[in-house]
């Protein structure tokens, strides 16, 4: 009966180490990244959009898109934060 608690104690500890774990991080990292958020920041939404924000409030931002446009997003639905990016094509 023991080796059996020891088995499935094992195989817990396991799926913890290889999957919640990770997950906990990772979603951890996205939501101190969503409230460092500021004015002017250029984000990528999770369905793709790229604009920079131009107004925040708790829970939505609103990001410039194009010339004119503007969208209004939940703040957990921003993706990532694009960070500027050297080009290597024009050295």
């Amino acid at each position: 009966m023991t080796v059996i608690l020891v088995q499935i104690a094992l195989i817990f500890a396991i799926f913890y180490w290889l999957l919640i774990r990770p997950q906990r991080k990772e979603q951890e990292r996205h939501r101190e990244m969503i409230q460092a958020l500021r004015k002017g920041d250029e984000v990528v939404t999770v369905g793709g959009v790229i604009g920079s924000i131009v107004h925040l409030s708790e829970d939505r931002i609103t990001i410039k898109t194009g010339e004119n446009t503007r969208m209004v997003v939940e703040r957990s639905k921003v993706a990532r934060k694009v960070e500027d990016e050297f080009d290597t094509r024009d050295s």
